[in-house]
C-alpha cells in the first residue's frame, strides 16, 4: 500500500506543486502518506486524471474498504417492515444507494481530512465523483437548491450509486420550512431511487451535523417521511437509516420502536 500511495501523492504533488514543501513534513510510512493523499484529493480541483492514476487509486481505496469490512444491506434485520437501522461508517455499506449530505457546490468537502461525510464519501469513492458533480453542477448551471436530489455513481464505494442531497442550515430559531425542506431532501431522495430502480437506499443523519438541525427533531421528519413515502407509493425500496453516533443510534432505536409497539 505505501508504494501505490507513493505513487500517487507524486502524481498529485507534480499537479499542485504549491504543496510540495508542506508534503514534506509528512514521514514515508502508510499512515502519513495516507493522510497526505487524501488531503490532497481533498483540495484538488474536479479535473480527469490519467488512468495509470485511476486504476491505482481505484485498486488502493477498495483494498482499504475491504480491510475495514464491508456490511451487506441484505444481512440487516429491519426494525419495523421495510426499514432499518445500522450503526457503522457509510462508505462501508453495501447498498443500491448511499445519501450524501452535500453543500449547494455539490462539489464534495474541501477542507483536508475533515470529519464530514460529504469529505469522507468523496475520500474513498475517489477523485471521479468530483468530476461527475461538477459535469452536473455545469449542465445545471446553478447552485444545487436545498431539499432536492441527484445521483452520481458509486465508484470505488461498495454502494452503486451515491444521491446528493443539500439539507437546511440551521441558523438560530428552527422554523416550519427547515422541517419542510428536510422533509423535502428524504423524499426527493426516494423518488430519485425510485426512478433507477433502486432496491435499497441508506439515509445519512442529513443537517444534524455541520448544518445544525436538532437531532431528535431531524430524526422524527427522516421517519414520518420515510414511512408516508413507502405507504403512498407501496414503494418496495429497503430505507436504511445510517447513524454514527450513539445518540443517534437511541434515537431512531427508541423512534422505531415506538412504531413497532403500536403498528407490530
Amino acid at each position: 500500500m505505501l508504494k501505490e500511495l507513493l505513487e500517487l501523492n507524486q502524481y498529485l504533488l507534480t499537479e499542485m506543486p504549491e504543496y510540495k514543501n508542506q508534503s514534506l513534513l509528512f514521514e514515508k510510512n502508510e499512515q502519513e502518506q495516507w493522510g497526505l493523499f487524501r488531503s490532497l484529493v481533498n483540495v484538488r480541483l474536479p479535473l480527469s486524471a490519467s488512468k495509470e492514476f485511476l486504476d491505482t487509486q481505484n485498486k488502493l481505496l477498495k483494498s482499504m474498504t475491504k480491510k475495514k469490512g464491508i456490511t451487506c444491506v441484505e444481512n440487516l434485520v429491519p426494525i419495523i417492515p421495510g426499514i432499518y437501522i445500522w450503526q457503522g461508517d457509510i462508505t462501508t455499506l453495501k447498498a443500491d444507494a448511499v445519501v450524501n449530505a452535500a453543500n449547494s457546490a455539490l462539489l464534495g468537502c474541501f477542507i483536508p481530512c475533515h470529519n464530514c461525510i460529504d469529505n469522507a464519501i468523496h475520500t474513498y469513492a475517489g477523485v471521479q465523483l468530483r468530476l461527475e458533480c461538477q459535469n452536473i453542477m455545469e449542465k445545471q448551471g446553478a447552485p444545487e437548491p436545498t431539499g432536492k436530489a441527484q445521483i452520481t455513481e458509486g465508484y470505488n464505494l461498495p454502494a452503486k450509486y451515491v444521491i446528493h442531497t443539500v439539507g437546511p442550515i440551521i441558523h438560530g430559531i428552527l422554523t416550519n420550512k427547515d422541517c419542510d425542506l428536510l422533509a423535502s431532501c428524504y423524499h426527493s431522495c426516494l423518488e430519485t431511487a425510485d426512478l433507477y430502480q433502486l432496491k435499497s437506499i441508506a439515509f445519512c443523519c442529513i443537517s444534524t451535523g455541520e448544518f445544525h438541525f436538532p437531532n431528535d427533531i431531524a430524526a422524527q421528519i427522516a421517519v414520518k417521511t420515510v414511512r408516508q413515502y413507502l405507504k403512498e407509493t407501496n414503494s418496495g425500496i429497503k430505507v436504511i437509516f445510517n447513524v454514527f453516533k450513539d445518540k443517534d443510534f437511541e434515537i431512531y432505536r427508541e423512534l422505531l420502536e415506538s412504531i413497532k409497539k403500536i403498528e407490530p
